[in-house]
């Protein structure tokens, strides 16, 4: 995998932005379309998959445990090897930064015949993992975590893991999705109990590779045992990407975007929700199913500049849905007349970085009036000034600050943008194919004024993913 070379972004306001664009492949959807495929029997032909640093982590992994994956044209196809294929690794898994990589392959290499260890980099090295630890080893797992319960985790070889009946502490879909990935090969069933929704494109993919969930309310029951049948998948477009579009066209006059095939799966519409209650002008038209794309809900979203946003109390139950979009959506209510108060976010502060104290940090910085309160934050609208923003290697740090010098009085510089290949790449790309006055200051093609005029971003794929 290739490490981004390190870059600031420096963004002005100007023109509004207007065009149709194609937003990249739900990271999400990607990284669990890779792992089911390689566990399924046969070939699964998988279109529309991001191309990201994080998803390159997981292709990468998988391949180290003997499953074939290429790459031709748009179509990426992987041989599964079925459920008792995979094989050792021969060394440590490094899965770079990825969060959803590191607690997926956790469930997936629990109670196999051969040990693993999951290796991150400071960041994710940083990451807690005991909640996931603490309901494999239950399901007989034998994993072994650095004494603060981070990676490197190593998964010693063990027998069968036995099913549970398991009430999750924390709404997360990733450790939902590690037990049920570790469910599928045990004794028994599985059953789980979230204590509010989360995004379910586990379930929906494992429907799609012929192991369908049971589901009664917040409950979930998955038999152990049967194997998956290889598929065809068209992987939408990742709404938690297209949240950075739909906030810059809100808040910047004169502008018209049109972003095509976005996924729009009930359980991650809570960003639109929110919006829309800001006053967001928002177009939702739902489209028939594309190739292959299986019960995830796809649409053209249309956003035109709003008449004028307003800060609001974001609800509770809308809180963990749109943990993702939270960064942006605060960039949002620094645009918005009043006063936006945000709680129950504590999960932003154990992603890439410390997301409250990020996001407040920033927005000070630009002249906007933050009081971070525990577990969230008050935001008081006003105009944004120009200044200089750290994002601490956090992309949707990174990415939610150029959002905001779109509608700053002055210039923005926001340092260490490279970790935006993670997720968005051609994030800087695209926001200048939208008529955005975004450059780029890094190590090559700079200026002499240290500018340099591309992003690279499009550069920082799937290694080895074009041969």
């Amino acid at each position: 995998m290739k490490v981004a070379s390190p870059l600031d972004y420096l963004v002005r306001s100007g023109r509004p932005l207007r065009g149709c664009l194609r937003i990249p492949g739900d990271k999400s959807i990607s990284h669990r379309a890779l792992i089911l495929a390689a566990v399924a029997e046969g070939e699964t032909t998988l279109r529309g998959l991001l191309r990201s640093e994080d998803v390159a982590a997981t292709w990468q992994a998988l391949e180290a445990l003997g499953v074939g994956i290429r790459a031709q044209g748009a179509e990426v196809r992987v041989r599964g090897v079925g459920l008792h294929g995979l094989r050792p690794p021969a060394a440590a898994l490094e899965l770079g930064n990825s969060g959803t990589s590191a607690r997926l392959f956790a469930g997936l290499l629990s109670g196999r015949p051969f040990s693993a260890t999951l290796k991150g980099d400071a960041s994710l090295s940083r990451r807690p993992m005991r909640r996931v630890i603490v309901p494999l080893r239950r399901m007989g797992a034998r994993l072994r975590a650095s004494a603060a319960g981070t990676l490197p985790l190593h998964i010693a070889a063990g027998p069968r893991l036995r099913g549970i009946a398991y009430r999750l502490p924390v709404a997360s879909a990733q450790l939902k999705s590690c037990l049920l990935l570790a469910g599928l090969g045990a004794e028994g069933e599985t059953c789980l109990r979230e204590p509010a929704p989360t995004r379910d494109h586990t379930e929906r993919l494992l429907s799609r590779f012929g192991r369908p969930v049971q589901r009664a309310g917040l409950e979930l029951r998955l038999s152990g045992g049967g194997g998956l049948r290889g598929t065809r998948l068209q992987v939408p477009g990742d709404l938690s990407s297209a949240a950075f579009l739909l906030v810059a066209a809100s808040i910047v006059p004169g502008s018209e975007l049109r972003l095509e095939g976005v996924g729009v799966n009930p359980t991650r519409r809570a960003v639109l929700e929110i919006l829309e209650a800001m006053g967001a002008d928002l177009e939702l038209r739902e489209r028939s199913p594309e190739w292959g794309a299986g019960d995830e809900p796809v649409a053209d979203l249309t956003v035109r500049a709003a008449a004028g946003l307003t800060g609001i109390d974001i609800p509770r139950a809308l809180v963990a849905p749109a943990i993702d979009e939270l960064p942006v959506l605060m960039v949002a209510a620094a645009c918005a007349r009043g006063r936006t108060r945000l709680r129950g976010a504590g999960e932003l502060r154990v992603k890439e970085s410390d997301r409250i104290a990020a996001i407040a940090a920033g927005l000070q910085a630009l002249g906007v009036e933050v009081v971070v309160d525990g577990d969230g934050m008050d935001v008081r609208g006003g105009r944004l000034q120009g200044g200089s923003v750290a994002s601490g290697g956090d992309h949707r740090i990174a990415m939610s600050f150029a959002v905001a010098g779109l509608a700053a009085e002055g210039p923005v510089r926001i340092a260490d943008c490279g970790p935006v290949a993670t997720s968005f790449p051609g994030f800087a790309d695209l926001l200048r194919q939208a008529g955005a006055d975004l450059r780029v200051a890094g190590d090559e093609g700079a200026g002499a004024n240290g500018l340099g005029e591309g992003s690279g971003e499009g550069r920082e794929g799937v290694s080895g993913a074009d041969g």
